[in-house]
């Protein structure tokens, strides 16, 4: 099964930025749309961003202009740029494939995430 590692998450002030990874184990971005993720404590895991097989691009509201995200198939893995953060962007960040018909309409083993902490 594939798998996935998030990494480059921290403790950041407000107004800072953060650049996260996601390293899946095959090379499937060719084959999935993906998206990352994010948990924060007493709430459920929402969808902030997810990007095509193609690489077009879409963002919840609550990060749309300052979060990016992009992939490179080659290196099998997507990023996830955040810039001007706040503090309501403090979560677990896990990446994971988007629910489609090639993985049955669900999403694959979700990794451990990044914690993203952000200070006032």
């Amino acid at each position: 099964q594939v798998q996935f590692v998030e990494s480059g998450g921290g403790l950041v002030q407000s107004g800072g930025s953060l650049r996260l990874s996601c390293a899946a184990s095959e090379s499937i971005f060719s084959i999935y749309g993906m998206g990352w993720y994010r948990q924060a404590p007493e709430k459920q895991r929402e969808l902030v961003a997810a990007i095509t097989t193609d690489d077009n691009t879409n963002y919840a509201d609550s990060v749309k202009g300052r979060f990016t995200i992009s992939k490179d198939n080659a290196k099998n893995t997507m990023y996830l740029q955040m810039n001007s953060l706040k503090p309501e962007d403090t979560a677990v960040y896990y990446c994971n494939a988007l629910p489609s018909e090639a993985n049955g309409w669900h999403p694959l083993q979700w990794g451990q995430g990044t914690q993203v902490t952000v200070s006032s």
